[in-house]
């Protein structure tokens, strides 16, 4: 398993792995506009964000994640801080708890850590909680919270 950061030749692959969370989440979908919604979203993305695909040996993807990059606005006499949002974590059922998690959460903080990103922060469902406190990830931060916008079905939260 190699984990390396996605290209634009990427998006037909993350698409996928979009479409497979989608059906693990909801069901069976029927979108022939995915595809193409998908790579006009990846390709204006892209200069924000910082992408990972997670790939067996033979070059099937199995898993995804990315960062947003935010960078505060600059204010005199100091240097301008970056941080980062952690979105669309996701590892295909059949490669959970083999370490695939792990090897992108790895690539993540590694680039956080040489790259001078001061935070960075996700939303974790209670399935994953582990795999981001096994990473650094903690709930004591000193951040303020207003959820946003409807929520989808009883009990759901909005999703990324």
């Amino acid at each position: 398993m190699r984990v390396r950061l996605a290209e634009a030749a990427d998006a037909s692959s993350l698409a996928e792995l979009r479409v497979r969370w989608t059906e693990e989440l909801d069901g069976p979908t029927d979108d022939p506009s995915f595809l193409d919604r998908f790579e006009a979203w990846f390709a204006r993305e892209s200069a924000h964000r910082v992408t990972w695909l997670a790939e067996t040996d033979e070059g099937s993807p199995v898993g995804m994640l990315n960062v947003m990059v935010f960078e505060r606005m600059p204010r005199p006499g100091r240097a301008t801080g970056r941080w980062g949002y952690v979105a669309n974590v996701y590892v295909v059922p059949q490669h959970r708890g083999a370490g695939v998690g792990g090897r992108l959460m790895e690539t993540l903080t590694s680039y956080a850590d040489e790259t001078g990103l001061v935070r960075l922060v996700l939303s974790p469902t209670a399935r994953s909680v582990s795999l981001y406190e096994r990473a650094g990830f903690s709930g004591d931060h000193d951040l303020l919270l207003r959820p946003c916008g409807e929520v989808t079905a009883p009990g759901a939260g909005p999703r990324s």
